[in-house]
């Protein structure tokens, strides 16, 4: 039982709330470091809205957006493309913007590509930050607290919905 516990707890890396305040806190240091100044923070959601409301906070910046995106369905298990979900962002709410994309982790790209490609026929700069980077994304991002290899336990999605947990419990 034991070398089964070592496994998984080798085989994630575990954010908890406290180091969540600390990862975010860093990330807007590296934005204010490079100087970058941005007009509005656009989350991604799901996880990246906690990014996004930590880095608004720390920015002194108060516009910000939400794009839903979905393509993770499960541990490790994603749709083939990300596919974004209404309501889109109006894109003349971030014409000519200096825009900072935040999510949680920037794992194979694609949904940071995905926002990206969307901003930069709209904006005038679109930056990315993320808690996490892996080795493997196809979009490396501007500010990075964290790069690993190995699967995120984010303390917002450890645990089941509230409703899985009470009819399991009940």
């Amino acid at each position: 039982m034991t070398d089964t516990v070592e496994q998984t707890e080798q085989a994630h890396e575990v954010l908890t709330w406290e180091l969540f305040g600390t990862a975010s806190r860093g990330l807007a240091e590296m934005v204010h470091a490079d100087g970058f100044r941005p007009d509005l923070i656009l989350s991604i959601a799901r996880g990246g809205l906690f990014v996004a409301g930590s880095l608004g906070y720390a920015l002194d910046v108060k516009n910000l957006h939400v794009m839903n995106v979905e393509f993770y369905t499960g541990v490790d298990e994603r749709l083939d493309m990300p596919v974004m979900l209404p309501p889109v962002p109006a894109p003349v709410d971030l014409s000519g913007a200096h825009v900072l994309v935040a999510d949680d982790v920037a794992d194979t790209g694609a949904t940071l590509a995905l926002v990206k490609d969307f901003c930069r026929e709209h904006v005038a700069e679109v930056r990315c930050a993320v808690v996490y980077e892996k080795p493997r994304s196809t979009v490396h991002c501007e500010y990075v607290w964290r790069e690993t290899e190995r699967w995120i336990d984010f303390p917002w999605s450890v645990l089941p919905p509230v409703t899985a947990a009470a009819s399991r419990d009940a």
